[in-house]
């Protein structure tokens, strides 16, 4: 009983941020609301972002339709959006799904965009497919799934190193990327931030941004697990 409280105890809620400090991953969506949740450039009035279940529109596949349930959706156009948490090294989980000629991304720590795209059937993706790095690296293979079905990416990344001046000491990178289960990325060091980060500006740490200003996507299933 005594452990069982402890342990009960050590699960951290900040903002309705969950930190389960047992095991040390973070699940910065809840599933219940927005609670630890920012807009870029405090715009929540433009945020089209809602917690329920996507699916496909049956009249425009292009589009979702809403009911009730536990995901992260960007609805449609409107403003990115980044958790409270932030996070160094770590492996990023997440499934997510979009609807035909979607466009979105995965900013990894607010600056590094993991490209997300209705890219299925792609022959030769580019720089512009999901699981590319946007602008910097294609993806090795296409793995894309058909609009309306789940994927899953698993992140495992470095963060930018920075001596005690704050000068950068070593790149970020990407060490291995996986969309559902096929390898895409391997030992990618990204140069600088990708262009229409949060910030536009490297740190030891940052929160994991959507983008949002694009097309419609759903996620769910959100763990970041740091690398130590």
């Amino acid at each position: 009983m005594h452990s069982n409280r402890l342990t009960m105890i050590a699960v951290l809620v900040l903002s309705m941020t969950v930190v389960c400090a047992e095991d040390g991953v973070i699940e910065p969506f809840n599933g219940k609301d927005l609670s630890g949740w920012k807009f870029k450039g405090n715009n929540a009035a433009a945020a089209k972002v809602k917690v329920g279940k996507a699916s496909l529109d049956p009249n425009n596949p292009k589009l979702f339709v809403v009911s009730e349930g536990n995901e992260l959706i960007n609805v449609e156009r409107g403003v990115d959006f980044y958790s409270e948490a932030k996070h160094g090294d770590a492996v990023i989980e997440l499934e997510l799904m979009v609807p035909k000629g979607s466009n979105s991304g995965v900013y990894v720590m607010g600056e590094y965009e993991v490209q997300v795209l209705d890219s299925f059937g792609v022959a030769k993706p580019g720089t512009g497919d999901i699981g590319a790095l946007y602008g910097a690296a294609p993806p090795m293979v296409n793995a894309a799934k058909a609009p309306g079905e789940w994927q899953k990416f698993v992140i495992d990344f470095r963060a930018p190193k920075f001596d005690g001046q704050g000068k950068k000491i070593a790149n970020a990178k990407f060490v291995k990327i996986e969309l559902n289960g096929k390898t895409i990325q391997e030992n990618v060091e990204m140069k600088g931030p990708t262009p229409a980060g949060l910030t536009g500006k490297e740190a030891p740490t940052g929160p994991i941004m959507f983008q949002g200003d694009h097309g419609p996507v759903s996620f769910r299933n959100i763990k970041i697990t740091p690398v130590k």
